[in-house]
This record gives C-alpha cells, structure tokens and sequence, in this order.
C-alpha cells in the first residue's frame, strides 16, 4: 500500500481511535514510502478530514473560558488541548496526502508528526476519561483546519501559515498553560502539565519541519523566505503574533534572531 493512498484513508476516518489506529499502521511500516502515483480525491470518497459528531464546533470567539481549579475546569481545558491534537493529527496527514512531487524526507518529516499527534491526542484522551469526560464533551472551534483549507491549494503557503505560524503558537502558549495547570496543583493537574511537557518538546520538531520546508521550498522558487512570508500571511489573513513569545522554543525549531527581534517588535 502506497503512503499517501494511507494518509488519505487514515485523513477520512471518522472515529478518532480508528484515525489512531491507522495512523500507527502506516507508522509501523505497513505503507510503502512512494510517493509517484497520485491519488485524486473526490467528495464522493468521503469528507475530508473525517471527524466524529461531537465535539460541536463553534466560532472560537464564542468559547467560554477555562478554569483549572475545579474537575470540570480541568476537564474542558483537557478537552480543548485533546481538540487541537486531533485537529493536528489531521493536518499532518493532510500535509502528507495533499502534496504530491516533494522529496521523500518531506514525507518521511509528516508522516513522523502525523504518528507523535496521534499520541499525544491518546495521552489527553486517556486523562480526560479518567476525568470522566469523553473526548467530544465539550464544545470546540475549528481555527486550525479553517488555514489548512485556505493553504489547500499550495504547499508552500501550508508550510508558512499552519506549522510556522499556528503551530508556532503552540509554543507560546503551552508554558502558559502549563502554569495555569501548576497553580491548580491537582495530581490531574500535574499529569496534563506533564503530558504538555512531551507535546511541547515534540511540537518544537514540528515547528522546525514546518520552517525546513518553508525556506526549501522558497529556495526553489527563487522567493526571498522572510518577505515572501508576510506576503502569504497577509493573503490569507494569517492571525497577528501576540505576546507572550517563548523565544527559546522558537530559536530551536529554526526561527532566526532576525525573526524573533521582528516578533518581539510587531507584539509591542
């Protein structure tokens, strides 16, 4: 079986264990890495990206605030981390699917994020039941798969506006989080700082594939990365960066100093 043919089928699944499950398959090498036979995909073959019926989704600017110092409080802010890494396992599949004619590494680079999503979504998945609350409890919004929908038509605007922009902003709020999480101080409390731990240190990876194919791909068309970049994210109305920036996370997925002084000067 060929690897896109998979990300597609795993891209479809409607229940999330069933995504997980293939997601691990292709992982464990059941898929064949060739990438030279393109699959077109129809709205007859199924929706894209397959998702349960729950959770509802609804305008991010109408989700109520988290709070976790009560169970419930805990188990909604669980529940939105657990949404996004759905949503995340989707777009690295997406990545993997959509664009065909990249190097093998490409697909070798999403199919690995495609894999630490779909655990980091069991993790969450996992707390949140112990909580008492299945995954689609809550409602949620869907910011993150609206831009993978408007970069549907170009590899390089995804890899400048999903993985180095959204993603990126991952980074930045999970200390945040994290603190909100320590200040709780439940023994729940502690295990989702500490599955953010893991997150935080794999979406750094993930932040750094997004800029390694982002500035090869503006190598090969001969675009200039950081001017190019501004010019995608006013385009597609990327959202604005905003403090609280954690410069160090960003460094190491592959931000420069120059980058970085920009964002901390266009947050101020």
């Amino acid at each position: 079986m060929e690897l896109r043919h998979c990300a597609l089928e795993a891209l479809q699944a409607d229940e999330p264990l069933r995504k997980v499950s293939l997601v691990k398959q292709i992982w464990l090498g059941r898929a064949t890495l060739v990438t030279d036979r393109v699959r077109e995909w129809s709205p007859a073959q199924g929706s894209v990206p397959g998702r349960p019926k729950k959770p509802e989704l609804i305008n991010a600017r109408e989700m109520p605030k988290r709070s976790a110092f009560n169970s419930q409080g805990l188990a909604t802010l669980v529940h939105a981390v657990c949404h996004i890494e759905f949503n995340a396992i989707n777009l690295a599949l997406d990545a993997l699917w959509r664009f065909p004619n990249m190097p093998q590494r490409y697909y070798d680079d999403w199919l690995r994020v495609a894999y630490e999503e779909s655990t980091h979504f069991e993790l969450l998945r996992q707390l949140l039941e112990s909580l008492g609350y299945p995954y689609g409890s809550f409602q949620a919004h869907d910011g993150l798969w609206d831009m993978c929908t408007k970069t549907a038509h170009s590899v390089t605007a995804r890899m400048a506006l999903v993985p180095r922009t959204l993603e990126a902003r991952g980074l930045d709020v999970t200390p945040v989080i994290q603190k909100k999480l320590q200040s709780a101080g439940s023994p729940d409390a502690k295990r989702a700082t500490e599955i953010l731990d893991i997150i935080l240190r794999d979406e750094v990876g993930h932040v750094a594939i997004g800029n390694y194919w982002f500035n090869w791909l503006c190598n090969e068309q001969g675009v200039e990365p950081t001017q190019y970049y501004s010019e995608l994210a006013r385009k597609h109305k990327a959202p604005k960066p905003r403090p609280p920036f954690n410069l160090e996370a960003r460094l190491r997925a592959g931000f420069t100093q120059q980058e970085l002084n920009a964002l901390e000067i266009a947050g101020q």
